[in-house]
């Protein structure tokens, strides 16, 4: 009920503002999207998907084996992003997404040598330099601009190709996410959520943005990470984590905040969970060094990024109006299912908490008796001795509170990037990469069909009603 006041209070508040000042910059409050009913061929997909997954998605995550559930998310979340992206069509759904006067495309060709372009880059950030970057060229370091300008040069160039790789890797964030949670909180936690990591409104979003890839990138980073502080080959995958962090903060400046995830899913690994830190520290380096060496500074190019993002709509976009209803957009993103299970994530900490203070109080201490020189000696009682002395297999506690931790930092990580004040409006797109992890919450839910049935309407009426902006 107050997520959907929230939501509700967002558009009725926005719309006043919009009508009356023009500030919000936005079609359709809090929303980066214009009113427009329709529908498209994607249709009949998107609804079959959404039956199916509502049917028989929890029976499935629970049954089939491990490895095989992983093939069939990826398939069905593929599966379900491009029904509704189809839905406008594939000229408007996916071909020109990327293709607008805001988008990566638009400079491929100002990438002919790609070492010259990246010394120079930082010249072109301003508003008044000289041939100036587009908005999402100068709002993000060019990891992202050299990876379209890479596809180009293999051969798979223009709107439709962007489109399909970032829909292809985009849908692989949801396995990513199933094998961190497998790892870090039980086999069963993961397997629960499945359903809702594949069929989540925030898919209306992830096809097609490249914040989709970015999602994806951010999303394995943490999953490589998440296997080796729990003992799977912990020097290949602590490097493998440690590359794709370096390439998560070339892509989007504001996805340096997947530090607090990773710092959380360190605290969750096993006994030897500092083992892997060398070797995910040898692995950040690389990417940043490529750039570097390229001639492109990191630093410098921030520090410009905010000078531009407040020459732009940033400037104009009112602070006191976007740091609550960007929630509202967040709530649309990841659905009332995932505030269900937010709920229930937030009640084990609390209750977490309680246990805490009751086993540390002093009259928790007071009746074990002390022993004096005509008496036995003491001796600790096993139950006793594990409630008072830490273990060293990570925090040691139950799996339902170590994915709530996990969900506890990503919502930390969001709530700073959103009192930053450097995301005002267009988060149901920035913010894609933090909304699959707070997803995972649905993990908690019973009565799965029900909810899963809420998502599919959300994400259904979002994609049929509204002409999104990605």
């Amino acid at each position: 009920m107050a997520a959907t006041l929230l939501v509700v209070t967002a558009a009725l508040v926005g719309t006043v503002i919009q009508r009356q000042h023009g500030t919000l910059r936005v079609g359709w409050p809090p929303l980066y999207a214009n009113w427009g009913p329709h529908i498209g061929p994607g249709t009949p997909a998107a609804l079959v998907v959404a039956v199916g997954v509502v049917a028989y998605g929890p029976r499935v995550a629970a049954r089939l084996p491990w490895r095989a559930l992983l093939g069939a998310a990826w398939g069905t979340a593929m599966a379900w992003t491009w029904s509704l992206a189809l839905i406008d069509g594939w000229q408007r759904g996916i071909a020109v997404r990327l293709t607008t006067r805001y988008e990566y495309l638009q400079v491929i060709d100002r990438f002919e040598n790609i070492p010259a372009t990246l010394r120079d880059f930082t010249h072109h950030i301003l508003l008044h330099s000289p041939d100036h970057w587009p908005p999402h060229v100068a709002g993000h370091p060019p990891g992202a601009t050299v990876t379209f300008v890479l596809l180009d040069r293999m051969g798979l160039g223009g709107g439709g190709w962007a489109g399909v790789f970032c829909i292809t890797v985009g849908a692989s964030a949801c396995v990513a996410v199933l094998v961190a949670v497998r790892a870090l909180a039980g086999e069963a936690l993961a397997r629960r959520a499945a359903p809702f990591l594949v069929m989540a409104p925030a898919a209306v979003w992830m096809g097609t943005s490249a914040d989709g890839y970015f999602a994806a990138v951010a999303a394995w980073t943490i999953a490589f990470l998440a296997l080796a502080v729990t003992g799977h080959r912990p020097r290949l995958t602590g490097f493998a984590s440690g590359l794709l962090f370096g390439l998560t903060c070339y892509l989007s400046y504001g996805l340096t905040l997947f530090a607090v995830i990773a710092g959380a899913t360190v605290l969750l690994g096993g006994p030897r969970r500092t083992r892997p830190l060398p070797y995910a520290l040898a692995g950040v380096t690389v990417v940043p060094l490529a750039f570097t060496l390229a001639g492109f500074n990191w630093w410098e190019a921030y520090h410009l990024l905010v000078e531009r993002y407040y020459q732009g709509a940033g400037g104009i976009r009112p602070y006191g109006y976007w740091v609550w209803a960007n929630l509202a957009c967040t709530v649309l993103v990841v659905g009332l299912a995932t505030v269900a299970g937010l709920r229930r994530a937030v009640a084990a900490l609390l209750g977490a908490a309680a246990r805490l203070r009751a086993r540390s109080s002093p009259a928790a201490v007071l009746p074990v008796r002390t022993p004096d020189r005509h008496s036995a000696p003491l001796r600790v009682v096993p139950a006793l001795r594990r409630r008072l002395v830490p273990r060293s297999d990570g925090i040691g506690a139950s799996p339902d509170l170590r994915l709530a931790l996990l969900i506890a930092a990503t919502f930390s990580a969001l709530l700073i990037a959103d009192l930053s004040g450097m995301s005002k409006a267009e988060t149901e797109r920035i913010w894609l990469p933090f909304a699959m992890w707070l997803l995972t919450s649905c993990a908690f839910l019973t009565g799965p069909r029900i909810w899963l049935a809420a998502q599919a309407v959300v994400a259904l009426l979002l994609n049929h009603l509204l002409l999104t902006g990605w």
